[in-house]
């Protein structure tokens, strides 16, 4: 019987960089499109960031715009899947969990500017590629499940109303944020998102039972010595 060969250390180390270039122009290019958009996007620009060759690009990647299609399947699906998806799931308080997020969000003057990569792109993009449109889509459904699930275990745990729709409940949760995105965008001021943490913040905390929100209502106000 012959012996299995193992993989050289060569050919291992190889491996290593090529995917670490790959990483590096994933990462350069999700920097460009969230600054400048995918169709101003520079490849000279993300290759000077990346610090790699044209060469390495074409490597990876067929052309641009399946560099933009990786962006948005491996940087921004990945992004939201940790920022929403996963603290949502087996959360024994979903609406502790989504107000938490909310707050979490940055009001820092830049990122406000900057905007949501995910909406930008999808403004940009759904009505003028198909690949794009269909992409941000899914990550937009599964942001969407994600939070329809949390809150139906919340319903079945009696920490979430019962008379709400899941469904619906989070399609205008998203909707809402995201209006709030754009809003702040637009007029380049952190207050308007601090005004969006407040009034979605406010509508999930009205999601729980009339009981529960009492106790947390009481639970916030200042103690009497």
């Amino acid at each position: 019987m012959s012996a299995v060969r193992k993989p050289s250390r060569r050919r291992r180390a190889t491996s290593r960089n090529s995917a670490r270039t790959r990483g590096l122009l994933l990462q350069a290019a999700f920097r460009e499109m969230h600054r400048s958009g995918y169709r101003s996007a520079d490849l000279d620009a993300i290759l000077a960031a990346a610090g790699v060759t044209k060469g390495a690009l074409y490597y990876h990647f067929d052309n641009k715009e399946a560099l933009g299609y990786a962006v948005v399947d491996e940087i921004i699906a990945s992004n939201l899947h940790q920022k929403w998806v996963q603290p949502l799931r087996n959360a024994k308080d979903p609406i502790d969990v989504l107000v938490r997020i909310i707050q979490s969000e940055s009001l820092k003057r830049e990122d406000v500017q900057r905007g949501c990569p995910l909406l930008n792109l999808s403004q940009e993009m759904s009505g003028l590629d198909e690949g794009f449109r269909k992409r941000t889509a899914r990550v937009y459904k599964d942001w969407h499940d994600a939070m329809a699930e949390a809150l139906r275990e919340g319903q079945k745990r009696r920490v979430v109303r019962g008379d709400i729709n899941a469904n619906e409940t989070a399609t205008f949760l998203i909707a809402a944020w995201e209006g709030y995105v754009v809003l702040g965008k637009n007029s380049q001021d952190p207050r308007t998102m601090r005004c969006g943490q407040r009034r979605v913040s406010g509508h999930i905390e009205s999601l729980r039972p009339v009981r529960g929100r009492t106790r947390v209502a009481a639970a916030r106000l200042p103690q009497k010595n």
